[in-house]
């Protein structure tokens, strides 16, 4: 048991799919600890987390909910993290400090898969996790063992799974536990801590077979354990506990309790499992190579309050901090505790602690910051994931367009999943991220703490238009006002090129017909009315060359000459066929196997072309389709790829080539772009 001098507070995040529990089950640990009076309730919105507006609107965590609390005389902080794969990076985020994470899932075989992506980002990270099986009231009545739901957790995890408790049933319900490592048999009592009982013979052989399939997987890692079964000689009670504790901390293992949190069972039990076997915060400090220094903290949340503008939530690896310290060049202004929204003022904090410091301004979330040093980035610090929704936003009121861009940056500098970026040639404001909760949460968050409130609908699809056959084309500017005139004439000749290609310009003047200072402004001229053609949209793949033309001595200039190469032009592209253009992506999705042939139905569905589909390397059960996809019809996609996988489908895109749009399709684009350019 892991019972020796601990370097401070420990830290344990409760992290799992939609809906599995976990903010009730932290309420139940803080009211399990005496943290709290009374325990909050999700359904009726008294919880100590999501207390935010668009929290409490959609009944969901949608931010990290921070708590503290002391068991049997020892500090935990607990993080509460949002289980929405579109809020998963705020869950990766607490993770990377955290010294272990509590996996919260529902008795359903068929939801298994759906902890796939949060095992392989522990797994990848070596973080220390055990499983809580909660709502294990939900089994009475039903036909489902433990055995089967080990069985499908086991397909998501890469790490051996070992169950240490069999549960205790009264005909068909559910209503205590064996623990395997003690053999001792509870009866869950809600709210108190669970009696102690007999162990019943309806359960004593599948103890003795689960505790065997324990031991055998804890020997897997450990030779001496090996050959006491070999030999059938029991291992020591405390021996059992200490490989359980090491294998965990070492992320060998993946230990799995049983409970239900909304009726408070098996919560001390998985209190005192955290208390014996989680590693501490030096552990933690060196499995992610944070560096030496006599005070070092790592920020893993970013905040802007209204009362205190910017707070750093930190980990404390090393040292102490107070109030005024400096880190990595910036001084703390004030050390705050979080619960919820609510933030209470605090003196030092020391290691192992979660502390919120004011005005550390240059610091952003993944900086490890220290009082000897320039700020470096976390060695474990996930990468902000590639955006698979947007929308095009713009405020209601003219008056707030400056301040919707600086409030939209501190929404960035809070999620870093959020990005932000002029939509080039559309000319629109786009918000992407990952999903149409996560950007209706930032829209929301606009007017709620920064009064700006945005209208948003689909980003406009950035077509094309090309040439198909090649003319010739005559042009002159004339223009004759008091003093000198202006005089321009050119002819050129207008061509299409292959696809990519873009603008080309060639000069064939010869016997200085033009002067050569005027020929970079037809060229110029041309550019610009490659800008907007004839259909609507910017013009690519064409080449012009210069061929002829006439100057006047006192009345020509560059600006006549550009006027000209851009006549030219404007009046060549309509006799040159015209084509819509609509850009195409290649497009990878990733879904469980199961859910393969209906990700590629949809695919078709959208005018996809399906390219081929392959296992998806290091994902067991996992498939990636490529296909061709027109942008235009990637609108939701995301939305409904998650609704056919059972919220665990996801996809990256990227730009293949731009391809011809014709028929009706065509037709409407081009009417609906002729409208938007007549209301301008």
């Amino acid at each position: 048991m892991n019972d020796g001098m601990r370097s401070g507070p420990r830290v344990a995040a409760l992290v799992g799919p939609y809906l599995s529990g976990k903010t009730t089950l932290l309420e139940s640990l803080l009211a399990a600890t005496g943290a709290v009076a009374r325990k909050g309730s999700t359904t009726e919105g008294s919880s100590l987390g999501d207390a935010s507006p668009e929290a409490r609107a959609r009944h969901m965590t949608i931010d990290m909910n921070l708590a503290a609390a002391e068991f049997l005389g020892e500090r935990w902080h607990f993080l509460d993290c949002p289980g929405s794969i579109e809020l998963a990076a705020e869950a990766q985020r607490a993770l990377c400090v955290a010294d272990v994470a509590v996996v919260v899932c529902e008795p359903d075989p068929d939801k298994a898969a759906a902890l796939a992506p949060l095992f392989r980002f522990l797994d990848d990270l070596a973080i220390p996790h055990m499983v809580f099986i909660n709502k294990m009231d939900q089994l009475a009545g039903a036909d489902l063992r433990v055995r089967d739901l080990m069985q499908a957790l086991q397909g998501a995890s890469q790490r051996p799974l070992v169950l240490r408790q069999v549960p205790i049933r009264d005909g068909q319900e559910v209503t205590g536990y064996v623990d395997l490592v003690s053999e001792r048999a509870y009866r869950w009592r809600p709210g108190q801590a669970s009696d102690l009982v007999p162990l019943p013979d309806t359960v004593r052989e599948r103890e003795q077979d689960a505790r065997q399939t324990m031991l055998e997987s804890l020997a897997d890692f450990d030779d001496t354990l090996m050959e006491q079964l070999l030999e059938d000689m029991a291992p020591e009670r405390g021996e059992v506990y200490r490989q359980l504790s090491q294998d965990l901390a070492r992320d060998l293992i993946v230990p799995v309790f049983l409970g239900c949190a909304d009726r408070d069972h098996g919560v001390r039990r998985l209190l005192k499992a955290l208390r014996h076997e989680t590693p501490d915060s030096t552990q933690s400090a060196a499995r992610l190579g944070i560096p030496e220094g006599q005070t070092v903290v790592q920020v893993f949340k970013t905040f802007h309050a209204s009362h205190a503008g910017k707070l750093s939530i930190a980990r404390v690896w090393r040292g102490t901090v107070g109030d005024g310290a400096v880190l990595s060049g910036d001084k703390a202004s004030g050390l705050f505790d979080f619960v919820g929204l609510a933030a209470t003022k605090r003196g030092p904090a020391a290691q192992g602690e979660v502390v919120a410091i004011g005005k550390l301004e240059h610091a952003r979330s993944g900086d490890v910051l220290s009082d000897a040093g320039p700020a470096v980035r976390a060695t474990f610090w996930p990468e902000p994931s590639v955006p698979v929704h947007a929308v095009a936003i713009a405020a209601e009121q003219k008056t707030d367009e400056v301040k919707l861009t600086a409030a939209i940056q501190k929404l960035i500098d809070e999620d870093a999943s959020l990005c932000f970026q002029h939509g080039g040639d559309t000319g629109e404001l786009i918000l992407s991220g990952q999903g149409a909760v996560h950007l209706a949460i930032a829209i929301d968050r606009l007017r709620s703490r920064y009064n700006v409130a945005v209208r948003s609908h689909p980003p406009a699809v950035p077509y094309r238009e090309t040439i198909r056959k090649p003319t010739e084309q005559h042009a002159r500017f004339k223009r004759q006002t008091g003093g000198h005139g202006q005089f321009a004439d050119v002819h050129v000749e207008v061509r299409p090129l292959a696809r990519g290609e873009g603008f080309r310009f060639e000069d064939r003047i010869v016997g200085g017909v033009i002067p050569r200072t005027y020929i970079p402004a037809v060229e110029e001229g041309a550019k610009e009315a490659l800008a907007l053609g004839p259909l609507g949209f910017p013009v690519v793949d064409v080449a012009m060359t210069l061929t002829n033309g006439q100057y006047h001595a006192v009345d020509s200039s560059e600006q006549a000459f550009k006027t000209a190469g851009r006549m030219a032009m404007q009046e060549a592209l309509p006799k040159c066929e015209p084509v819509l253009l609509e850009p195409i992506l290649l497009v990878t999705l990733s879904v469980p196997s199961e859910f393969t042939p209906k990700v590629q139905r949809m695919v078709s569905q959208r005018r996809g072309q399906i390219l081929g589909f392959d296992a998806r390397p290091g994902w067991p059960g996992w498939d990636e389709t490529k296909a061709y996809i027109p942008q235009a019809d990637m609108a939701d996609l995301i939305v409904e790829m998650r609704s056919l996988s059972q919220g665990l489908g996801t996809y990256t895109a990227e730009l293949a080539h731009l391809a011809e749009l014709n028929g009706k399709l065509a037709d409407r684009v081009i009417e609906s772009r002729a409208a938007a350019i007549a209301a301008q």
